[in-house]
């Protein structure tokens, strides 16, 4: 895994000064909400009406892809300055590489709260709806649809692990900060067990 907080990312329009506004972004922050709340609204439509399940399995496939791809590749990089990416190296080997805007950069394009909130709640929200509707599909019996679920599942879940590697790694990986978390919680109760022994004993 590579974490590079330092990392000017080149967004095009970027290099021009962003007017202080509470959306600099519209098309970015439309195209970040329309193609994952059109695939779900497919997806209920198609379910309520049982329309055809390849036209409409076509049609969510297209939309979660397209998704998938404006997501990773334009709305992370315009509305919170965060890019993850993989890339091959010459020996075959894999890897992923997480990036966010360097402080230097932030300071002459900030990321605005309005973007960020219309960022962070669409990219967590349709990942939860997807993970209830594997549920609704695996008990309910509607197995035909249980495809298109684990795919928008795993399309809309990658970009939102990668976002959030994005976000807290800052130079850690997230097992790392976990392991310190629960390492740290483990001490204070070591220490506290020996606070109550020692008041007991007097």
């Amino acid at each position: 895994m590579n974490h590079t907080d330092d990392t000017t990312l080149e967004f095009g329009h970027e290099d021009q000064p962003v007017k202080r506004k509470r959306i600099a972004h519209p098309a970015a922050c439309f195209s970040h909400i329309f193609f994952r709340t059109a695939a779900i609204a497919v997806y209920l439509f198609c379910g309520f009406t049982n329309a055809g399940f390849v036209a409409s399995f076509i049609t969510i496939l297209l939309l979660l892809c397209a998704d998938f791809w404006t997501v990773k590749n334009i709305t992370g990089r315009l509305m919170v300055g965060l890019r993850w990416w993989n890339k091959i190296e010459e020996n075959g080997k894999s890897e992923w590489v997480y990036e966010s805007r360097k402080p230097a950069a932030l300071k002459k394009h900030p990321v605005l709260a309005a973007e960020s909130r219309i960022f962070w709640f669409g990219l967590i929200l349709c990942p939860v709806f997807w993970f209830l509707m594997l549920f609704v599909t695996v008990f309910g019996m509607k197995l035909q649809w249980l495809a298109v679920v684990v795919i928008a599942l795993g399309l809309t879940g990658a970009n939102l692990l990668g976002y959030i590697r994005c976000k807290l790694g800052r130079g850690k990986k997230i097992g790392s900060i976990a392991t310190s978390f629960i390492g740290q919680k483990i001490f204070q109760q070591a220490m506290q067990t020996d606070s109550d022994a020692g008041a007991s004993q007097t």
